[in-house]
């Protein structure tokens, strides 16, 4: 069943001359049993009345196709072909269109829904389309490496390339292609971390890399591309491309991993601050023994460099003291 290969049906779009052939010979029939009356001829009147109860036969074996549309056929059973390409097509009336995923609509990933989709007046529309579709992945809730619980989902895009395997060698290729990219999205994502954190291997190297769900967020969509490729190749898919469209801590840590987050920034500003006012006091320091302005000793640098750090770092503005005695 592995081994299923495409098998595309050429040189059968006859459609129209079948047609009009049929509609000739169904025209002449009807006035050879006039004629048959007329003459009181009883064996053409028997052959007129038999090619009305079998000529619609033939008519099951016209079939139309749209452009990027597809129709696998089976005769008693065992696959003939494939019909791909618009045109109008006659093909033996006995074989029947399959496909199993008929009846499936795919909105989002784990919620396939069963739906009626009519054709042409024939009940449910056997053919397979070969347009590019898209997949909206619903959200999951899955650990990073890290092990905190985030909510992703996930946009692929996807085709059918072959149509036999997807016919045959799964049960229901959308189906299966919707759980295969929850398998994918959860495989991959528990490798990385929601951010940027120490001594984690992403890449499977054995080196500490900096690789991120949030800040490697196409690193991450090609991976789950791969995965998903690997998955679906025997049902014959081509992933065209998988784009991650939501991404977030869950619920129930959100607010402290966005607590942590505004202390992170707070410190890192706070750093800033510090490093900055240590300069400027350094370069006041060196300034003021430069020009010769004033001669300070240890104490009086000590406490200049604290009051300084003080103004320098401080989230308020500072109250200046005027002192009008002596320095000393």
């Amino acid at each position: 069943m592995i081994g299923m290969q495409e098998v595309v049906l050429n040189g059968k779009k006859n459609g129209m001359a079948v047609l009009m052939i049929l509609l000739a010979v169904t025209a002449v029939s009807i006035i050879g049993f006039i004629a048959g009356i007329d003459m009181d001829f009883t064996p053409l009147m028997v052959i007129c009345t038999i090619w009305w109860c079998v000529g619609w036969i033939f008519v099951m074996g016209l079939k139309v196709l749209k452009p990027q549309e597809a129709l696998v056929l089976t005769l008693f059973g065992k696959y003939v072909g494939t019909l791909k390409g618009e045109g109008f097509y006659f093909v033996n009336p006995f074989v029947s269109a399959v496909n199993p995923a008929a009846t499936t609509q795919l909105g989002q990933s784990s919620d396939v829904k069963p739906v009626t989709k009519l054709g042409s007046g024939t009940g449910i529309d056997r053919k397979i389309s070969l347009k590019v579709m898209t997949l909206s992945n619903s959200r999951q809730k899955i650990n990073d490496v890290l092990g905190n619980p985030i909510e992703i989902s996930v946009a692929v895009t996807w085709k059918v390339t072959d149509t036999a395997k997807a016919v045959f060698n799964v049960d229901n290729f959308k189906e299966y292609l919707s759980l295969m990219c929850d398998t994918a999205v959860r495989n991959i994502v528990r490798l990385y971390p929601y951010d940027v954190a120490p001594n984690v291997d992403t890449t499977g190297d054995g080196t500490a890399d900096d690789g991120s769900l949030r800040g490697s967020s196409s690193m991450v969509a090609q991976r789950i591309k791969e995965e998903i490729q690997k998955s679906v190749d025997t049902a014959g898919i081509e992933i065209i491309d998988a784009r991650i469209t939501y991404l977030a801590y869950a619920s129930e840590i959100a607010a402290v991993m966005l607590q942590r987050q505004q202390a992170s920034a707070i410190i890192d500003a706070r750093k800033m601050i510090v490093d900055g006012a240590v300069g400027m006091v350094e370069m006041a320091l060196e300034k003021l023994k430069t020009d010769g302005v004033v001669e300070l000793d240890a104490e009086r640098k000590a406490a200049m460099v604290s009051n300084l750090m003080v103004v320098l770092c401080g989230n308020h503005d500072a109250q200046p003291i005027v002192n009008s005695g002596s320095l000393y």
